[in-house]
């Protein structure tokens, strides 16, 4: 076994510093936390990552025990929203990072299934789906609802990258600031009250399926799903809609304060859609630079194309303001 090491030492490294990661993850938490049924279960995921980490350091015969500089970084940045923001971000945290485990571990048992490696990765599968998973399940049934976070960040980008679009677009054809702003600002707002009344009929018409769902199995009396977590339509509308409206803004605001043209727009879109996608891709357990990479080139496209266009409507129909 030891000598896939010598093979691969780049994943020898990253599967060893992952597990060592969530160890200092963990006990770190551990502390932050006054819940003493939240830390008895962090006390069984510490054992965990402690034979996960033996584990991994024998396999490769490694010695490697200390956080390189950049996952250092990311547990302090990650313990200090912790500190801010209480108990409902540890919870959140807990269960991207196990995501994120499950993942990358599928990931890679698939491309290593017939290989040594992947007869380890199974049992570290098996961990992760067997005990890990549930613990975590139990630390955070009816705390948090992930999902309506991840709607946020989801409707955030959304107004973000439509919204500049359309500021692109009209510099392009307009060139005039006032004329730019009263057009973003308009196609913000229908775009906000469009997002949440997509997202309420939407959810309304789920409820009433599930409504109707339920009563049936009432009626054949078999067991009915809890739904104390269900979104409720009105609620998850508003937050959808203020959402894509907060994202919007990004853009506009540069020309609500004086800018002439679209580049600050695009420089300050570019920052904060780098920043939501971070917390989008740790929150799905996606790459987090595949899903920065992605977005910034579908904001190049989007500006590009729509300022394009913006040049092409002014010089054919000659628009003018």
């Amino acid at each position: 076994m030891g000598t896939l090491h010598h093979h691969d030492p780049e994943l020898a490294r990253t599967l060893i510093l992952d597990e060592l990661f969530d160890l200092s993850l963990y006990r770190a938490l551990r502390e932050i936390l006054s819940d003493e049924e939240a830390k008895k279960v962090l006390d069984e995921l510490i054992q965990v990552e402690i034979q996960h980490l033996a584990f991994w350091q024998k396999f490769f015969n490694s010695g490697l025990d200390t956080l390189d500089l950049g996952r250092r970084v990311k547990l302090h940045a990650i313990v200090l929203a912790c500190r801010l923001f209480g108990t409902t971000a540890v919870h959140l945290i807990l269960e991207a990072i196990e995501v994120y485990g499950v993942r990358k571990y599928l990931s890679l048992w698939k491309s290593y299934k017939d290989q040594p490696l992947g007869d380890a990765l199974k049992g570290i599968l098996m961990d992760e789906f067997k005990h890990e998973d549930v613990l975590v399940t139990q630390l955070t049934e009816r705390k948090i609802n992930a999902e309506k976070i991840r709607n946020i960040f989801l409707g955030l980008n959304d107004g973000l990258v439509e919204i500049l679009g359309a500021v692109s677009g009209f510099f392009g054809a307009f060139g005039n600031a006032v004329t730019v702003l009263i057009a973003a600002s308009t196609t913000a707002v229908a775009g906000s009250l469009s997002m949440a009344a997509g997202a309420f009929l939407a959810l309304n018409s789920e409820k009433e399926v599930k409504t109707t769902e339920s009563l049936k199995k009432q009626f054949l009396e078999e067991a009915t799903a809890s739904t104390d977590m269900e979104e409720q339509p009105f609620a998850s509308a508003v937050v959808v809609g203020a959402s894509y409206f907060a994202g919007a803004m990004v853009p506009v605001l540069p020309v609500l304060f004086g800018a002439t043209n679209a580049v600050i727009s695009v420089l300050t879109a570019g920052l904060v859609i780098i920043v939501v996608s971070t917390i989008l891709a740790f929150l799905s357990g996606m790459n987090v630079r595949r899903r920065i990479a992605l977005n910034l080139a579908i904001i190049t496209a989007a500006v590009t194309i729509t300022y394009a266009i913006g040049i092409a409507a002014k010089t054919l129909w000659g628009i003018s303001v």
